[in-house]
């Protein structure tokens, strides 16, 4: 089956989330990942847990579930970093490859000659992606950013919490995982320059220029009127009624995105007159009059069971849902139809679950041909068939402890 980036090679010396979000999604383009890790200890989230997920067989730990949720169709292969005979198994590997994505501190690769300005000179075609907390330049440069605390400084647990609350963060790391998709899109639009420039370049991707950059519309806000937008808990700065609401028996999200909307929402609730008062007519109005309209609605929202709702309002197309835990999301109708979770075969061949992309190319489908690796599962395979290294040079390097 053709894929997108079956010309593509990755060597990637990045660890945690960010980092290897963007080369999980370049594998399941089909690019060939090289997944480098430290001998013995791999990447920190392969013991991020519990949960684990058991396998029947092998000579290795239970690896963490937060490790499978990033690191399929890739292969690993772990090397000394510390030692010279490793630099230069990477630098090996670099001279193949067509990407390098890395989050080490910044000068942390240098003192291993593996900096950009270190091996542009080896393959003047690389493409490298740096991923750090706060950037190559600047005062912060120096600090190892991890996205919890980004999300502090970057202002989102500002926006995130109820009015009368602590600030709190995003149950997700949501600042890695959009780094990641940052990352991607940047490799991706390096690789379609050098078809014009025969030449590959330096990536700077940080977690803090990630974060502002996606305050989006609560970022502009502030823009045009340098005033601290304020925690609303699940309403929406700038679009009433946009949230939550007790229904009789569980929560509804009303989504309503428009005047002519709220005007089908007030004749399903058997309230009309709402939509004709002039103080919520439209979503100006309903914006500056919130705390006078919302306490009328959630009156009458608390009237019906949340599904009596959701089929009233779906069938005049007004937007809304439940809230749902994720064993609702995953039994979905809708995930299922739409396969969001597959099935990854493991080295020992066992069947593990795994969250699909959301890409779905019709000529150049995505494929999940394996689990995330075992520490060092390809090492060999690497050494043999990518590399072309001799059995004698292979042997040295286990026996001397470079590689395994």
């Amino acid at each position: 089956m053709t894929s997108a980036l079956g010309n593509i090679k990755v060597v990637d010396l990045s660890r945690i989330l960010a980092g290897p979000w963007a080369s999980q999604m370049l594998a399941d383009m089909g690019a060939e990942v090289i997944k480098v890790e430290r001998p013995h200890k791999g990447d920190d989230t392969r013991f991020w847990g519990p949960p684990f997920i058991k396998t029947a067989c092998g000579d290795q730990p239970p690896q963490a579930a937060y490790f499978h949720c990033v690191n399929r169709n890739k292969k690993s292969i772990a090397i000394d970093i510390t030692q010279q005979a490793g630099q230069q198994v990477i630098k090996d590997l670099i001279m193949q490859a067509d990407v390098l994505i890395e989050n080490y501190k910044v000068g942390g690769l240098a003192k291993y000659n593996l900096d950009y300005d270190s091996v542009k000179a080896l393959n003047p075609r690389l493409v490298y992606c740096s991923i750090t907390g706060f950037g190559q330049s600047g005062p912060s440069a120096h600090k190892a950013g991890y996205d919890a605390m980004i999300q502090g400084e970057g202002g989102l647990m500002s926006l995130t919490g109820q009015p009368d609350g602590m600030p709190m963060k995003v149950g997700v790391a949501v600042v890695d995982v959009m780094t990641g998709l940052y990352s991607c899109n940047a490799i991706l639009a390096a690789l379609m320059a050098r078809h014009q420039t025969n030449q590959g370049q330096h990536i700077d991707i940080a977690l803090l220029d990630v974060q502002v950059a996606t305050l989006a519309n609560q970022g502009m806000n502030y823009l045009a009127t340098s005033k601290n937008p304020q925690r609303l808990g699940n309403e929406h700065p700038n679009i009433v009624p946009y949230q939550t609401f007790a229904t009789q028996d569980g929560s509804l999200i009303l989504a309503i995105g428009n005047d002519n909307q709220f005007i089908k929402f007030c004749q399903v609730a058997n309230c009309p007159s709402l939509a004709d008062d002039a103080l919520y007519a439209t979503n100006a109005q309903r914006v500056v009059n919130r705390s006078k309209l919302i306490p009328l609605l959630a009156t009458k929202l608390a009237s019906h069971p949340t599904l009596w709702w959701i089929e009233q309002l779906e069938s005049v197309a007004v937007p809304c849902g439940a809230v749902n835990t994720l064993e609702q999301v995953f039994n979905h109708p809708q995930i299922k139809h739409r396969e969001m979770v597959k099935h990854v075969a493991n080295q020992q061949g066992e069947l593990i679950k795994t969250i699909a992309s959301p890409i779905n190319l019709s000529a150049t489908p995505l494929q999940y041909h394996s689990a995330s690796p075992d520490l060092g599962q390809h090492s060999y395979e690497v050494l043999t068939n990518l590399l072309a290294y001799t059995q004698a040079d292979i042997k040295k390097l286990f026996t001397d402890k470079i590689i395994s």
